[in-house]
């Protein structure tokens, strides 16, 4: 749907796990309400998002790294890793 389709994962305790759909879900709701810069943002399945080509990357990692905490989903350890995949 999208222009880039994006890897939503998180490190904690040295391990990468993928974000939970429901994470997504609740980042996606709130930005849809909250946060225009991040309306073209839609969770496609766990730890996958689909995003607009005008959304920051660096800006959708700290928001959502900040609202995954703020839910207290995240741990105050854990760091949120984001990646474009490949459209091939």
């Amino acid at each position: 749907m999208f222009a880039r389709k994006v890897r939503v994962q998180y490190q904690h305790s040295g391990k990468l796990s993928v974000c939970p759909m429901k994470w997504l879900d609740s980042f996606s709701m709130r930005s849809f309400t909250n946060a225009t810069i991040f309306d073209d943002t839609l969770p496609t399945g766990e730890g996958e998002m689909e995003v607009g080509s005008n959304v920051p990357m660096d800006q959708l990692r700290d928001a959502m790294e900040d609202w995954f905490r703020r839910k207290s989903y995240l741990a105050k350890d854990a760091v949120l890793v984001l990646s474009e995949k490949n459209s091939s």
